[in-house]
């Protein structure tokens, strides 16, 4: 029987080396190992096999069945390989002229951000992120957002099942949910958290909120928002940076002008309009922008601040309605359709 391993052996390996297509592979499988196969016949020949002889035939079974294995598992490969070159085609030659047309340019939200960024930048802010699940204390409680409020309701808020865990984000009371942030606020809150005043921030992002989509609103869309924190700040001071920021963003005929209104996290709180008739399909005098206010001394006594010693302001505002103004688009839906031919407007 050893002979008959043997040549075997030789046989498999001088096909196997030969096979081209996956059908002849199978087909050589099966002759050699399957069912009816060859190797299959002689190991039904152990029956046969005189005791004392058995030890040693098995171990020549064994080997030969394992050498022929590898055999098998190395022609499989050469197919594939060879199956895979087939789908790619001819080798590219990487010292030849790419025939790309040029290089990607950014998206219009990145290029609002990464302006609006530049502009805080040049006056002392710091770019700030966080993540986009919160819980229920950073999005609301810490910013004196009551439980009953409006904006809690499960109709205006993407919460998650109770069961939801995130090792990433931790709670700070057991009994609070996660949820998609509705605002990046809760950036804010965590700053003042780690550390003592005085802050200047601005922390732009992507935020949730439970809207139908049209011209105007989406369920996902970016803020920008700034916090400042330091003795003696003023509403005056928090009018002087917003003139600042559109001036350097929309040109230095914009205006801007503060409505009364309600926050839970400032007081006194404000809407701010802006006049910009120079720019493309604005067709209003005035025009509602974000809102903003005077840190709350609620908010500032949750982070552990002495508003007697300290105040600040804060504001927020949507990148994609400063990107419509600054392009003259006006559908917010072009955003995220990816369409190339809108994209390359922007190149």
């Amino acid at each position: 029987m050893q002979d008959q391993l043997t040549a075997l052996l030789a046989k498999a390996q001088a096909e196997l080396a030969t096979l081209k297509q996956r059908p002849e592979f199978e087909a050589a499988k099966a002759r050699y190992v399957g069912p009816n196969g060859e190797l299959t016949a002689l190991m039904k020949q152990m029956g046969s096999v005189p005791k004392e002889q058995k030890p040693v035939i098995g171990k020549l079974i064994n080997e030969t069945k394992g050498q022929l294995q590898t055999l098998l598992d190395a022609a499989l490969r050469q197919i594939e390989t060879a199956e895979l070159q087939a789908q790619l085609g001819p080798a590219i030659d990487p010292t030849l002229p790419s025939p790309d047309s040029g290089a990607g340019t950014s998206h219009p939200l990145t290029l609002v951000r990464e302006e609006m960024c530049r502009i805080l930048r040049k006056v002392g802010f710091t770019v700030v992120e966080g993540p986009e699940v919160e819980t229920e204390y950073y999005c609301f409680d810490a910013l004196n957002t009551p439980a009953d409020h409006p904006a809690r309701d499960a109709q205006d808020t993407f919460y998650f099942p109770d069961s939801a865990k995130f090792g990433n984000v931790s709670k700070k009371n057991h009994h609070e949910k996660y949820l998609l942030r509705t605002h990046t606020s809760s950036v804010q809150i965590r700053t003042m958290l780690k550390g003592k005043p005085p802050i200047r921030i601005v922390s732009p992002g992507r935020v949730y909120r439970r809207d139908t989509s049209d011209a105007t609103h989406s369920a996902n869309f970016h803020q920008l928002e700034c916090l400042y924190v330091d003795k003696n700040v003023t509403v005056r001071d928090l009018k002087a940076l917003l003139d600042y920021i559109f001036a350097s963003l929309l040109g230095k005929d914009t205006k801007t002008r503060f409505r009364p209104h309600y926050f839970g996290y400032t007081e006194p709180s404000f809407e701010v309009d802006l006049s910009a008739k120079h720019l493309p399909k604005v067709n209003k005098e005035w025009i509602e922008i974000g809102g903003c206010g005077m840190v709350d001394p609620t908010v500032f006594e949750g982070v552990g601040y002495d508003s007697t010693v300290w105040s600040g302001y804060a504001f927020g505002m949507g990148l994609e309605r400063l990107a419509m103004l600054l392009y003259g688009i006006d559908d917010i839906r072009y955003f995220y359709q990816n369409d190339v031919r809108f994209l390359k407007q922007f190149a």
